[in-house]
């Protein structure tokens, strides 16, 4: 059961947008995710709320230093945990990285040297170079302008290869039903596409994300799982 932290210590990076489009691709293929959601601005749990039931996804707010090992272990039934941090240096940082798989690390396409996600990046090098400590982690582009060339994208992953950072090959493009989904609730595959435009497109963009993160940490689905996610892919397409 990974845990996949997603952080930025700057607000309006995209950190919990990305939490959503992954949560919600994941549980769609019939995968069991639990969000912890740290955020002091419960997004999350506000989507929930207001979503009703969603298949495969549970939420659990206000957590903390203190909660988050307690949780982890409670929830033995989950494939994938993922935890939305505050967009903000605070004590659960360190924490929530010690008990991380894998750790995320959203940065605007237009923002490369964003000063919250750098300090995300030096305390994972402090890990490694003063405790041993080491914990894959890679950065995800966010809210990159659909008009933003390929080419311009590669560059921007060069820049930060030569900082020895892994850039995830899928960016998350700026797209109206990224925002909508939290005023509205549900899915993407709940969502009106006579209402929302290019939505298409933006689950062709989760989709691709979700698949990328589940190369990196693969988890075997049981038979009846992967039957149901089967079909609820089917019934999408």
């Amino acid at each position: 059961m990974p845990v996949i932290t997603f952080a930025n210590t700057k607000g309006g990076a995209g950190k919990t947008t990305a939490v959503l489009l992954l949560s919600t691709e994941l549980a769609r293929r019939g995968y069991r995710v639990t969000i912890l959601d740290a955020d002091p601005q419960h997004w999350i749990s506000h989507w929930y709320e207001i979503s009703g039931h969603v298949p495969n996804i549970s939420v659990i707010d206000f957590v903390t230093s203190a909660s988050l090992p307690v949780h982890l272990s409670e929830n033995s039934g989950t494939d994938y945990f993922i935890l939305d941090l505050p967009g903000a240096r605070t004590p659960l940082l360190a924490t929530a990285l010690g008990l991380s798989d894998h750790v995320l690390i959203p940065i605007q396409g237009c923002a490369m040297d964003a000063r919250g996600g750098a300090q995300v990046l030096e305390l994972l090098q402090y890990l490694e170079q003063r405790a041993g400590i080491h914990i894959n982690h890679s950065v995800v582009l966010t809210r990159v302008n659909s008009m933003v060339t390929t080419r311009a994208l590669q560059t921007v992953k060069a820049l930060l290869s030569e900082r020895s950072v892994t850039v995830l090959e899928t960016p998350i493009i700026e797209r109206s039903a990224f925002r909508d989904i939290f005023d509205c609730g549900g899915t993407l595959y709940t969502m009106d596409p006579n209402r929302v435009s290019n939505l298409d497109k933006a689950q062709e963009n989760a989709r691709v994300f979700a698949e990328e993160m589940m190369r990196l940490l693969p988890v075997r689905l049981t038979a009846s799982a992967r039957g149901a996610g089967h079909d609820a892919i089917r019934s999408a397409a």
